[in-house]
């Protein structure tokens, strides 16, 4: 049987030795048998875990790739593959909302949102209805002074206008990028200027962004397959 010494394999795949007893710590690669003299023992399919590792961390973050290659180890391979399943429907509909984000902010007159006509005044439950954000979000945001929703004179509960959900549609899309919240303000409170521009920018690199994380994705699956066809474990009509 062919061996691995650690130290080739953090040299080819550009991690320590350290973070790869990690690996073995955590669960995520299967134990190394040892040597007389106590060394690891990493065969090939130790390999295909660590290749795995990188791949999948890269497209997917760390947490997810511990969750994924844990059922791995433990032999539960359509687990794995589910929970891989379930984060490129994350991804798809993050396209999605962003998608749709974008064709609002284009649109002067705020097209309809899933078959939704906008009215001008609307609650804060249906405004988190509209952008798929929760009313606590919603909230929070104004605390932080990125939004000001308007108050209603006879109760004064929050009344959001159609500049306001395009304002949350916004943040929404800003959230997992690396802006600062002054620099978030100053894009938000452009759709209040009606300066477009700035705010159209943002959700565009965000779809670049996604692109590129899918592509990242995809080369974990590659790497997740060639694992499964390693350990025997991608075989038809076998659900492990």
């Amino acid at each position: 049987m062919r061996y691995h010494r650690p130290v080739d394999i953090a040299r080819k795949l550009n991690i320590s030795t350290s973070a790869m007893r990690h690996y073995e710590s955590w669960g995520i690669i299967p134990l190394p048998e040892r040597s007389k003299s106590n060394y690891r023992l990493y065969t090939d399919v130790h390999l295909a875990y660590f290749r795995c590792t990188r791949a999948l961390s890269n497209g997917f973050g760390f947490a997810c790739t511990v969750d994924i290659l844990r059922k791995m180890t433990q032999g539960q391979t359509s687990e794995a593959l589910w929970i891989v399943n379930a984060e490129q429907a994350k991804l798809n509909h993050e396209k999605s909302v962003t998608e749709q984000t974008l064709t609002l902010l284009r649109d002067p007159d705020l097209s309809p949102i899933e078959d939704k006509k906008l009215r001008a005044h609307m609650t804060i439950g249906e405004a988190a209805t509209l952008t798929d954000v929760s009313p606590s979000a919603i909230r929070h945001w104004e605390q932080e002074g990125l939004i000001k929703p308007e108050r209603s004179p006879d109760n004064g509960y929050r009344l959001f206008t159609p500049m306001h959900i395009r304002q949350i549609l916004i943040i929404r899309t800003m959230r997992p990028t690396v802006y600062f919240l002054e620099d978030m303000k100053e894009i938000v409170h452009s759709v209040e200027r009606h300066s477009m521009d700035a705010a159209q920018k943002v959700t565009e690199r965000t779809l670049h962004r996604l692109d590129e994380r899918n592509r990242l994705q995809y080369v974990g699956v590659r790497e997740l397959v060639n694992l499964c066809e390693i350990v025997g474990a991608w075989r038809v009509g076998e659900t492990n």
